[in-house]
């Protein structure tokens, strides 16, 4: 029996990993450590932040035990920088995903905390933390920002309105310059699409429309292989064709 679901992630499936990313917090009232499966979280002592999960901080903050700090590029001026980028400076490329952060090694070298001995995937890097860099978008940067002013629209850096009139223009911006990534593939030959700066949910609700013009781009080259490869079978039956009525002249026949 066929698996009812498309491939890929589905939209509910993205938001539910996203809540596995890192914010920061100001607790309310002293708590202590928690053993999770991730690890343990740090023990909070107010008005000292820490980070957590996020699903962990829209707890406490359901509960009144902690306010949330919402990461920089969320602020309506970094929000409006990012969008300026996209539509003005380069409008075809999407804007480039948070650098990773520097960290001092021992003998004083810089390093980078996604190295494989850090062991730290690009998805769940500390980019939606208050020590996260402005100007860049993260990769649940939707899913954090829908869930930031769902549940904690009281500690935006403005009113929720602003934000989420920001956040519409850039989903529209990028969402236009995927469907416009399209005509890569009208070419028939040996296109691609750079994704690079796209986020899950992006990806996750564009995935069934690059699919279906992936799907059409091949059928429609197949059907020209096809085509071209009988046009050549009857160019080559003319010129044997030809060349026995030549024969056939030669010989008197």
């Amino acid at each position: 029996m066929a698996h009812p679901l498309p491939p890929g992630l589905t939209a509910a499936e993205v938001a539910f990993l996203a809540e596995m990313e890192m914010v920061t917090i100001v607790p309310r009232q002293r708590l202590e450590s928690i053993d999770l499966l991730g690890g343990k979280t740090p023990t909070l002592r107010p008005p000292h932040r820490g980070q957590v999960p996020l699903w962990l901080a829209l707890l406490l903050k359901k509960q009144k035990r902690a306010n949330i700090v919402p990461p920089p590029w969320l602020h309506p001026a970094s929000l409006q920088s990012i969008i300026h980028r996209e539509k003005v400076e380069d409008p075809v490329a999407f804007s480039p995903p948070p650098p990773p952060p520097s960290r001092i090694k021992i003998g004083g070298t810089a390093g980078r905390i996604n190295e494989p001995s850090d062991g730290v995937s690009p998805p769940f890097l500390p980019s939606c933390t208050a020590d996260a860099p402005s100007g860049f978008l993260p990769y649940h940067w939707q899913e954090v920002a829908e869930a930031l002013l769902a549940h904690a629209g009281d500690d935006m850096p403005a009113s929720a309105g602003e934000v989420r009139g920001l956040l519409r223009d850039l989903a529209e911006i990028r969402a236009a310059k995927l469907r416009s990534s399209s005509s890569a593939f009208e070419g028939f030959g040996d296109a691609g699409v750079s994704l690079t700066g796209v986020g899950a949910m992006e990806l996750a609700e564009n995935r069934a429309f690059l699919l279906g013009v992936i799907d059409g781009v091949r059928t429609l080259g197949a059907g020209a292989e096809a085509s071209r490869r009988e046009e050549e079978e009857e160019q080559r039956a003319d010129k044997r064709g030809n060349e026995f009525d030549e024969s056939d002249e030669e010989m008197g026949i």
